[in-house]
C-alpha cells in the first residue's frame, strides 16, 4: 500500500519535471529564435554611385537582345531578365537616383530594375551593379547622383582643393575672346563645387530618412556605407583650357590631384574614413587608346595615378572600362555615320523623310547580320555607344571590384 501511495505521489512530481523540461526547451527555442531574428536583420548595405552622363546611363533597353549573341555577355543577359523576359526586378535592392531625368533635382526611387538611367527606357552601370550585389543576400540601397556634362575641376570640385585656379593660358584665351573677367570669376566661384554639394546633400538626405526609399527598413538594423563608385571624366578630358597640356605626358596631373582630394573629402563628409572607392577609368575607344600617345592615354594615366597613392592602398580600386569596349560596334557605328549624307539625300529625293524610311534606306548599306548587330547601339561613342554589351559588364565589374575590397576589409 505504501508502495502504491509512493507511486501515486510521484506521478505529479514526474509531470512537474516533464512540464518544467518542456518550458526550458521552449525558452531556449524562443531565445534562439530571437537570436536568429537579430542575425537575419543585417545592416542595410549602402552603395553610392556618382558621376556624369555615363553614370546616368544612355543604354536603351532595346540593346539587351544584342548581348545574347556574344558568349561574353550572354550569361549576364540571363541575370538581367526575369522568367517573363522583362528586365529583372531586384527583390532586395532599392535605389534613390537624382539628376537623371528632367533637371538637377528630379528624383527616382524604388526597387532596382531597368529604367534608372538617363530616361525610363535606359540603364547605366547601376543595373548590373545591383544585380551583382544582390547575390550577397543582404538588403542593399543604391544612392545614385549623376549629372551630365559635369567636370571635376569646377562642378564636382572638392572643398579641400580650394578655389579654382586660373592658368595663364586660360586667362590669355579669355582676354583674346574679350570675356568680362570680373563676371567670369564671380560665376566660377558660384559654380565651383556646386554638384559636389548637391551629391553629398542628397546622400545625407536619403540616409536621414531611409524608410522613404526602403519601406521595410528597420532603424534598429542600421546601415553600413559599403562602397562608392566614381564614373566621370569626359568633360575634364576635353577641357583644353583648364588642362592646356593634356596632350602631353602628365598633362592631366591636376585631375589626379583633384580626384585624391575628392576621395578624402567624400570620406570625411560621410564620416567613413575607409569607404571602399572604385574609379571607373575612361574607356571610350577601347584598349587601343592606351597605346596612342595623346589626351585619352594621359587622362587614363591620371585616373589610375590617384588610386596608386600609398594612402589609398587596399581601399581604392580602378576598373579599366576600356576592356569592355566592343570594336566591332564602333566600326559599324562609324560606317553608319558616314552613310547619313547619302541616306538624307535619298529620302529627300523620295519625298519621304520619315524615320522609318531613313532606316529602311540605311539598312541597304549593311548585310542582314550587320544590321542586326547595329541594333545593339543606341547612342554615340562618348556614351559607350549606348550599348548593353559594353555597359552591362562595366556595372558588374564595378560591383566585383567593390566586393573585393569589402572582403579584404
Amino acid at each position: 500500500m505504501k508502495k502504491d501511495q509512493t507511486t501515486k505521489e510521484n506521478k505529479p512530481m514526474k509531470n512537474i519535471k516533464t512540464s518544467t523540461r518542456w518550458m526550458m526547451i521552449a525558452a531556449v527555442v524562443g531565445l534562439m529564435s530571437g537570436i536568429c531574428s537579430q542575425a537575419s536583420a543585417k545592416p542595410l548595405k549602402v552603395f553610392i554611385l556618382a558621376g556624369q552622363s555615363n553614370m546616368q546611363g544612355h543604354v536603351n533597353v532595346s540593346t539587351f537582345d544584342s548581348m545574347a549573341g556574344d558568349p561574353k555577355t550572354a550569361p549576364l543577359l540571363k541575370e538581367m531578365r526575369d522568367a517573363d523576359g522583362k528586365p529583372h526586378l531586384c527583390d532586395k535592392v532599392w535605389i534613390s537616383s537624382i539628376g537623371c531625368l528632367d533637371d538637377d533635382t528630379t528624383k527616382q526611387t524604388g526597387k532596382l530594375t531597368a529604367g534608372f538611367g538617363a530616361s525610363t527606357q535606359e540603364i547605366g552601370p547601376e543595373f548590373t551593379f545591383g544585380i551583382t550585389m544582390e547575390k550577397l543576400g543582404d538588403p542593399i540601397l543604391i544612392i545614385k547622383t549623376s549629372w551630365g556634362g559635369k567636370d571635376l575641376h569646377t562642378a564636382f570640385r572638392p572643398p579641400s582643393a580650394g578655389p579654382y585656379v586660373w592658368s595663364d593660358f586660360e586667362l590669355a584665351r579669355r582676354k583674346e575672346r574679350g570675356d568680362d573677367m570680373g563676371k567670369e570669376k564671380t560665376d566660377k566661384i558660384q559654380a565651383a563645387g556646386l554638384y559636389y554639394r548637391l551629391m553629398i546633400g542628397h546622400v545625407k538626405k536619403v540616409l536621414g530618412d531611409i524608410k522613404r526609399v526602403v519601406p521595410d527598413y528597420d532603424p534598429k538594423q542600421g546601415y553600413e556605407l559599403a562602397g562608392f563608385v566614381w564614373f566621370q571624366g569626359f568633360n575634364d578630358l576635353v577641357s583644353d583650357w583648364t588642362y592646356d597640356k593634356g596632350n602631353e605626358p602628365g598633362g592631366y596631373e591636376l585631375y589626379a590631384t583633384l580626384l585624391a582630394h575628392f576621395i578624402r573629402d567624400v570620406r570625411k563628409d560621410l564620416s567613413a574614413p575607409k569607404l571602399p572607392f572604385v574609379i571607373g577609368v575612361m574607356g571610350i575607344g577601347g584598349e587601343k587608346e592606351d597605346s596612342k600617345p595623346g589626351n585619352q592615354m594621359y587622362f587614363r594615366q591620371a585616373q589610375v595615378a590617384a588610386a596608386e597613392l600609398p594612402e589609398f592602398k587596399g581601399n581604392v580600386a580602378v576598373v579599366r572600362t576600356a576592356a569592355y569596349w566592343v570594336d566591332e560596334l564602333e566600326t559599324l557605328q562609324n560606317r553608319m555615320e558616314a552613310c547619313w549624307p547619302k541616306v538624307d539625300a535619298r529620302v529627300a529625293a523620295e519625298k519621304d523623310t520619315s524615320w522609318e524610311n531613313k532606316m529602311k534606306v540605311m539598312a541597304e548599306n549593311f548585310t542582314p547580320e550587320e544590321w542586326t548587330r547595329l541594333k545593339g547601339v543606341s547612342n554615340g561613342g562618348y556614351h559607350y555607344l549606348g550599348a548593353a554589351r559594353i555597359m552591362a559588364p562595366i556595372g558588374k565589374a564595378f560591383a566585383e571590384a567593390n566586393l573585393m575590397m569589402i572582403k579584404q576589409k
